[in-house]
């Protein structure tokens, strides 16, 4: 066999969704903080992550993660998140899924029945609290980074739809919601393209006219938009998750579900200490709860803590060879 790169991966699904981790076979990457290295490594290394993440060793529905020795004595791993549209500051089910995959390789120190992992991300400090029995990964919380409700009731022009009414919350990534109500579209498997369409305009028009920038970070655009069910409240959402370019999330999403509890607190519909499941498109679910409350400059926010399952499905060897004609792989 003939490989100019070879990476080792241990494969798993969050709630339905594919997540592919990096755990050897990268190369260092240049950077004081994690967030240093997101920028160099989509500036120079890029055509790692496509190789992975896209066809044909990926999907249009992939997410992943690289592991990296961490940039501060106080984490376990550093860790990049990567999908088909590039490299993320923060994902939720990532998280899960690389808290997982570290303890049932034994790659931390694993204590049951909780395993604290301190991960390094772009975002910041995340600390995942892995509930272990028998050395298997149960269920992971995470302490995800103060949310925040970026605006409420914002009025959109989206082709085809008029003026729309949206939220948009900050949990990690950009979220907009809107109701599927008011878009005149069912909750219903057979009219995902009509969701997915939706999802595009939506996410399109709140970039082109008030496109969300973080007061504090910088980190701007909204990638992602929540299509919310009918009788969706502050005890248990059910939603259409579309990410960038155009695709809808299998899991109910950890920085969604931080995001969208920050909207409900901004509303006055939930507290510190208050739970919320979010049911994604498949029915699986998280469970978001908001640890404290806090402000993002000057902003009430909230700390979020989401809950969620993880399982291990493969350990891979990906190898490129060097006649491949897709050596950064390909999307359609």
């Amino acid at each position: 066999m003939r490989a100019t790169r070879m990476l080792q991966t241990i494969d798993t699904h969050v709630e339905g969704l594919p997540v592919r981790i990096v755990t050897g076979g990268a190369p260092p990457i240049p950077g004081e903080t994690m967030d240093e290295r997101r920028a160099w490594f989509s500036a120079h290394s890029d055509d790692l992550r496509t190789l992975l993440m896209c066809e044909p060793r990926g999907s249009a529905w992939m997410s992943g993660a690289i592991l990296q020795p961490p940039t501060r004595p106080d984490a376990d791993w550093g860790v990049l998140f990567i999908e088909v549209t590039g490299v993320l500051p923060m994902c939720g089910a990532g998280t899960i899924a690389v808290a997982t995959a570290l303890v049932e390789a034994g790659m931390v120190p694993v204590a049951e029945p909780v395993t604290t992992i301190r991960l390094d991300a772009p975002i910041g400090l995340i600390t995942a609290e892995v509930r272990v029995r028998d050395g298997r990964a149960e269920e992971v919380t995470i302490a995800n980074v103060a949310s925040y409700a970026h605006a409420l009731d914002a009025e959109l022009e989206v082709p085809g739809f008029g003026r729309l009414r949206v939220d948009i919350g900050f949990g990690g990534n950009f979220y907009a919601f809107a109701d599927l109500d008011d878009l005149g579209i069912p909750f219903r498997r057979d009219a995902s393209e009509r969701i997915l369409a939706a999802g595009r305009d939506i996410m399109a028009a709140v970039n082109a006219q008030m496109r969300p920038v973080h007061p504090t970070t910088g980190y701007a655009g909204c990638e992602h938009v929540v299509l919310l069910a009918p009788g969706s409240d502050e005890r248990r959402t059910r939603h259409a998750l579309i990410n960038a370019p155009g695709w809808l999330d299998r899991s109910p999403g950890g920085t969604g579900t931080s995001a969208r509890l920050a909207v409900l607190h901004a509303r006055g519909r939930m507290g510190a200490g208050d739970a919320l499941v979010n049911e994604s498109f498949i029915g699986t679910t998280f469970t978001g709860r908001i640890a404290s409350e806090t402000d993002v400059a000057g902003r009430p926010a909230v700390v979020p803590a989401i809950t969620g399952r993880a399982w291990i499905t493969a350990t891979t060897q990906q190898m490129l060879d060097p006649t491949d004609p897709f050596p950064a792989g390909f999307s359609l």
